[in-house]
């Protein structure tokens, strides 16, 4: 069975960008060579269908310039994958109903995360690394916490089940706190307190599945959104919305409803993706929606969010991504490259991006210069996730595959 798509802000970085390539830089045409163009004979055409085949069979060379992989998954499809906030550790769920903890260094198993009756759709670790969450299909969230004072980060032990939603779609841990939100495909959002696992929030203020969910970055709000086009701002400690938007509001409506959503550094503005390839910003103080961004045309939905200083980024099907500014909500540059469907955006290091897409790669940019960097192979089918983390001093990205597979790249 196939994961519901989560669509997750990607990682923040407060600086502000100074210096993009003009978009006309990078596009380009290439075009048919007119003197070298005349029709083909049979013998020709014969003779170009066995080298065809000579070159399938034996000529493909398979890229892969990935630094470590974890196969642990059994050729299914691994589905969320999230790093450790300071460990060279990972964690990865899939359609095999298992999770995973592994070393980054190795690709040896650390821990396995079993209990799942059904895909496991979402996984993350806590704030300060201590626990890790995985939300499955089943309905179940699990817990499980690191051994204090045994082995250093080697041994993890299961501390408890919840449940209460129907097929899990999302997880986010608080930024600061033991506080985990969860989304789900009946319309409601879970928090609860651990380890103890007590609810403190359940949330019906949606009427369709769930499809993005983030805490504001202070930890005081958290804004969920959902299929039908709805945008929630919730204070967890009361059951009542701070507001909610919805396609009645015509200023807001997205045709097919929200794709993705995140929160910029501030706290201030939520910007929203839609189904329709449409954006909207929304002053998170008000509840109003002050403005839109360049869209990612139609019938291409808005795939993945990060934020850059009063930069945004927005990832859409259409293998695009546009920088554009907040200040004055115009497009600065956009970033060409995928020739598939954006599936998530991570801002990391300095001014760096990295981008995975449905093309089977990613791809890591200097945000500043609209520059591509490094080109990450590997992958035999679509890549669903990545996440950045660290192997000591060195900076590496996760990806997630279709066909099973978790693989780690050096970003620089």
């Amino acid at each position: 069975m196939s994961a519901p798509t989560q669509h997750e802000q990607g990682h923040e970085h407060d600086d502000p960008a100074e210096e993009f390539i003009n978009q006309n830089d990078v596009l380009a045409e290439v075009g048919d060579d007119a003197e070298g163009d005349h029709p083909m004979d049979e013998d020709e055409d014969a003779a170009e269908g066995t080298a065809d085949q000579e070159l399938d069979q034996d000529d493909i060379v398979w890229e892969d310039n990935s630094i470590q992989q974890f196969t642990s998954h059994n050729q299914k499809s691994v589905f969320a994958v999230s790093t450790h906030p300071t460990q060279a550790l990972a964690v990865s769920g899939g359609e095999d109903d298992m999770g995973y903890i592994w070393d980054l260094y190795t690709g040896e198993i650390i821990a396995r995360l079993g209990g799942h009756e059904d895909s496991v759709a979402a996984v993350g670790f806590s704030a300060d690394g201590e626990m890790v969450a995985t939300g499955g299909m089943d309905g179940r969230v699990r817990l499980w916490r690191r051994v204090a004072k045994s082995n250093g980060w080697k041994n993890w032990e299961f501390l408890t089940d919840v449940q209460g939603p129907d097929e899990v779609v999302w997880l986010r841990w608080h930024p600061s706190g033991s506080v985990l939100a969860a989304g789900s495909t009946d319309s409601t959002v879970w928090v609860w307190n651990f380890p103890s696992g007590t609810p403190l929030l359940v949330l019906s203020a949606h009427d369709a599945p769930l499809t993005s969910g983030i805490w504001t970055p202070n930890g005081k709000r958290l804004l969920t959104a959902s299929q039908s086009g709805t945008l929630v701002l919730t204070d967890p400690r009361t059951p009542t919305p701070e507001f909610k938007l919805s396609p009645t509001d015509a200023r807001f409506g997205f045709e097919g409803g929200i794709t993705s959503i995140g929160v910029n550094p501030a706290g201030t503005l939520a910007v929203v993706g839609g189904a329709d390839g449409q954006v909207r910003v929304v002053h998170l103080g008000k509840g109003e929606v002050v403005g839109a961004l360049e869209a990612h045309g139609e019938g291409e939905s808005v795939e993945a969010i990060a934020f850059y200083g009063d930069f945004v980024l927005t990832g859409g099907t259409d293998g695009k991504i546009h920088i554009s500014d907040l200040t004055t909500l115009r497009l600065r540059s956009s970033l060409l490259g995928h020739s598939d469907a954006i599936t998530s955006l991570n801002v990391h290091g300095d001014g760096l991006l990295t981008s995975s897409s449905a093309d089977k790669t990613s791809r890591t940019w200097d945000i500043r210069r609209g520059e591509e960097l490094r080109v990450h192979k590997g992958h035999a089918g679509p890549v669903l996730g990545a996440s950045v983390g660290t192997r000591g001093k060195e900076e590496v990205v996760v990806s997630a595959g279709d066909e099973g597979v978790c693989l780690v790249f050096a970003t620089q």
